[in-house]
């Protein structure tokens, strides 16, 4: 996650998200010129304002209804970051409510296992044409900017794209993150959390292909449309959404499988 790149204590940059960070506490803590420090900030997607003498996460005053959220998916041959890649990348940006802009390729890779090709479908043959994961990243790193990283179970998602970003050369993330499947937890009353789950149940889009990127990603952007729908009326910035994804009440599961028991009733009722 981004927070231990910061060079900040963890008391501190709570202090960004909240109350606000004095600027004696960050000459404390950075070895740089703060001015220096906040531009390699902003150049690694993470914006601070300064307000009545304190430094503030960005986001702290956002209207949730005017930030950017870039909803991302990866494909990978594996979960390991010393021994394996990105293979395939998607995001689409959200502006209230709406895609503003899209993301997708393939990412050329020589070593990709069967068991791999079996859940996503790629091969090494796919990705022959693709551009290499130097050039995809650079893109990708644009394309995000400043906007807030979305993905279901984020730290998977955004740890191994900044750790791959490290390994071409590239500085780590720093952008705010939220995870889709904690947000759930705290808007949607749902058996499972699990991604295809949620689609089938909630019936977010009929047409997906899971383990496909671009098709994980919009599946992920109705379940973010569908969670700021019921959310509580009180969250308004994208400092209070991310806090309440993390310390909101979570919903009651219920006690057995909804779409077992109606699969159960209906083989009855034939």
């Amino acid at each position: 996650m981004p927070d231990s790149n910061l060079r900040l204590d963890q008391k501190s940059i709570s202090k960004l998200a909240t109350s606000g960070l004095a600027l004696e506490t960050l000459k404390k803590q950075l070895k740089e010129d703060i001015d220096l420090s906040l531009e390699l900030w902003h150049a690694q997607g993470l914006e601070i304002v300064k307000k009545e003498g304190l430094f503030f996460f960005q986001t702290k005053f956002l209207p949730i209804e005017e930030a950017v959220f870039c909803i991302v998916d990866i494909e990978t041959n594996g979960s390991k970051i010393d021994k394996h890649q990105i293979i395939e990348i998607a995001a689409v940006k959200v502006q209230n409510g709406a895609i503003i802009d899209k993301f997708e390729s393939l990412v050329a890779c020589s070593q990709i296992n069967e068991h791999i090709t079996q859940i996503t479908g790629i091969s090494v043959a796919d990705t022959k044409d693709a551009p290499p994961l130097n050039e995809v990243l650079h893109k990708f790193k644009i394309f995000l900017a400043d906007s807030v990283f979305v993905a279901h179970d984020v730290k998977f998602d955004f740890k191994f794209i900044s750790q791959s970003m490290q390994k071409i050369g590239l500085e780590p993330l720093l952008n705010r993150t939220l995870c889709s499947l904690a947000l759930a937890e705290r808007t949607l009353e749902s058996y499972r959390y699990a991604l295809s789950y949620l689609n089938s149940a909630f019936d977010l889009h009929p047409e997906a292909t899971h383990h496909r990127a671009m098709s994980d990603v919009m599946t992920t952007y109705k379940l973010f449309i569908l969670s700021l729908q019921h959310l509580d009326t009180n969250v308004k910035t994208v400092e209070e959404l991310i806090r309440f994804s993390k310390e909101g009440k979570r919903l009651k599961r219920p006690k057995f499988d909804p779409q077992i028991c109606c699969g159960e009733e209906e083989n009855i009722s034939e």
